[in-house]
């Protein structure tokens, strides 16, 4: 049985959405990090730093969203989510990068800043800046989307569900988005198997 380790509204609906796409069976797990759940010896001897996503598949343990849905796509999807030909793979590996790096980066950051950190620990002004970083990201993206379906090829992969994600917390923040990438949110946001990952991960936190 795999195990997913989540909390609803986190990266952990990257791993759910990755696994509902697999149609894979898995037990998903409430971490309660809001009540300090993820600081407790079971939970950190599966995350070093308390957090989620954390998947269980036998005897493997693994942290860190984007490693869990490559490991996912490479060991189950036998070609969905991660394409077999070997140039469109490292275009995958690429997209991934890019996403968690340059546009989640300035987007976790504007977030610690204006609720995540303890108040002590916030500045805001620093927001501006992420801000003007994100930005910076989108336009670069733009240089290589020109309202394309999807990012790597003719079909859905694991890019498209990280840049779908970041996307939603971008308009959660009220960032500015130009039109063909809110189009691409829309249309891969009503996935079913998305709508099941937000179902499961709610019903594992009642």
């Amino acid at each position: 049985m795999i195990t997913l380790y989540s909390f609803p509204h986190s990266r952990s609906l990257r791993a759910a959405w990755t696994l509902e796409e697999l149609g894979l069976d898995y037990d998903c797990r409430y971490v309660a990090l809001d009540k300090g759940e993820g600081q407790t010896p079971e939970h950190l001897a599966r995350h070093p730093d308390g957090k989620v996503p954390v998947l269980e598949d036998g005897e493997l343990t693994l942290f860190e969203s984007s490693a869990i849905c490559r490991y996912l796509a490479e060991q189950y999807g036998d070609g969905n989510l991660l394409p077999t030909n070997a140039a469109e793979r490292a275009q995958v590996d690429q997209w991934l990068s890019f996403i968690v790096s340059e546009m989640e980066q300035p987007l976790w950051t504007h977030a610690k800043h204006k609720f995540a950190l303890p108040e002590d620990k916030r500045v805001p002004t620093i927001v501006p800046t992420a801000t003007w970083e994100f930005q910076r990201a989108l336009s670069a993206l733009e240089r290589r989307f020109q309202g394309q379906e999807t990012l790597v090829g003719n079909t859905f992969t694991l890019a498209d569900i990280f840049l779908t994600h970041t996307l939603s917390w971008a308009i959660s923040m009220k960032h500015r988005l130009p039109e063909p990438l809110i189009a691409y949110q829309k249309r891969h946001a009503q996935r079913p198997a998305l709508a099941k990952a937000v179902a499961r991960e709610k019903q594992a936190a009642e």
